[in-house]
């Protein structure tokens, strides 16, 4: 690997990727490519705007005469997509996006690629694709049983990579991460949106019960584990990178406004979502093996790096909190809060 594109790299994953990407590897040359969405920020990615082994392009992966012009102009030998519509929230109410660019976008990467000549072709997917699970844990070879728009155009977009890697023998490799958090999170996402509502000492719009479990997987872990799979992972293979956090959702609210200091009346209990998935969990199990990978960070601190981070940046995530984002906002919960117990 010499010139590695790596498709939304704007985003939150595909940023911290970039980032560890470019110092760790300054003999590599890292293009990013990406659209630039309402979740892409190109503050980001300040940290190596400056670095000679970076690159930036503005395009979107389901535009072949841009996605070839990008792959040819810088010699491109490997392809990380992190490129996807990625709210759930947002997919019930517009599943159109999350097809164009999760299996349309995956598609043209793919049929570019090869056309090329270019081989190497990382996927970061989701837990979601799995669907939810009351106990036990996910492993790899478990069936694919999406149950909302997003998570079902993530399982689409695999079921392409893995037809490219059968059919045409692309090298391939995909991983399927839990929920990630950490700095320059998109303020949409549960984490972010109520540590920066409660900085405003603004009512925290909790879907259900709270109880909701999720495994908690700190981004720069996350970063590190995909780096790893780029490197030594086998073709066609897929890997899970779970935290090894369990916790229900409530407890991580109470938790983040234990260390800011608010009252847990902030916590407003709304109307559940759409065929919200109650539980995921995954095993590291065949990452640990094959490749001796395990989560680094301890949860608590990861979590109290993460609320720091958004309580010393307030310039990055109140500019965004303006405009298109209220929009959203007041059509997601308006009349959920208005309602709330």
């Amino acid at each position: 690997m010499k010139n590695i594109l790596v498709t939304g790299g704007a985003g939150f994953i595909g940023s911290a990727f970039v980032r560890m990407m470019v110092e760790k590897y300054p003999d590599y040359n890292i293009i990013v490519l990406d659209k630039l969405t309402y979740a892409g920020n190109l503050d980001n990615l300040i940290p190596v705007h400056d670095e000679p082994n970076y690159r930036f392009e503005k395009g979107d992966i389901a535009h072949e005469a841009t996605v070839q012009r990008v792959l040819e102009t810088h010699d491109i030998d490997t392809i990380v997509n992190f490129a996807a519509e990625s709210h759930v929230d947002r997919s019930i109410l517009d599943p159109h996006a999350f097809v164009h660019t999760d299996v349309v976008g995956v598609y043209i990467l793919l049929e570019t690629a090869r056309k090329l000549g270019i081989n190497r072709f990382h996927h970061v997917s989701t837990d979601e694709v799995y669907g939810s699970l009351e106990e036990g844990f996910f492993n790899e070879g478990d069936p694919l049983e999406p149950n909302n728009p997003y998570s079902a155009s993530k399982a689409g977009g695999e079921l392409m990579i893995r037809a490219y890697h059968v059919t045409y023998g692309m090298h391939t490799t995909i991983t399927r991460g839990s929920n990630t958090f950490g700095p320059y999170q998109y303020p949409e996402k549960l984490l972010p949106l109520f540590i920066t509502e409660a900085l405003q000492d603004r009512p925290l719009p909790l879907y259900g019960d709270g109880k909701q479990v999720r495994d908690w997987l700190y981004v720069e872990d996350h970063a590190a584990g995909i780096d790893l799979i780029l490197h030594k992972g086998q073709p066609g293979d897929i890997y899970n990178i779970g935290g090894e956090n369990e916790r229900h959702n409530i407890d991580v609210i109470k938790y983040m406004l234990n260390y800011l200091g608010k009252p847990h009346s902030l916590i407003k209990h709304v109307e559940d979502r759409q065929a919200h998935d109650r539980r995921y969990a995954l095993t590291n199990d065949k990452l640990r093996a094959d490749l001796g990978w395990s989560p680094d960070t301890e949860f608590e601190t990861a979590m109290q790096e993460t609320i720091q981070w958004y309580v010393d940046n307030d310039w990055w995530w109140s500019k965004i909190k303006t405009g298109e984002y209220l929009e959203f906002y007041k059509q997601q919960y308006a009349d959920r809060l208005a309602n709330a117990k």
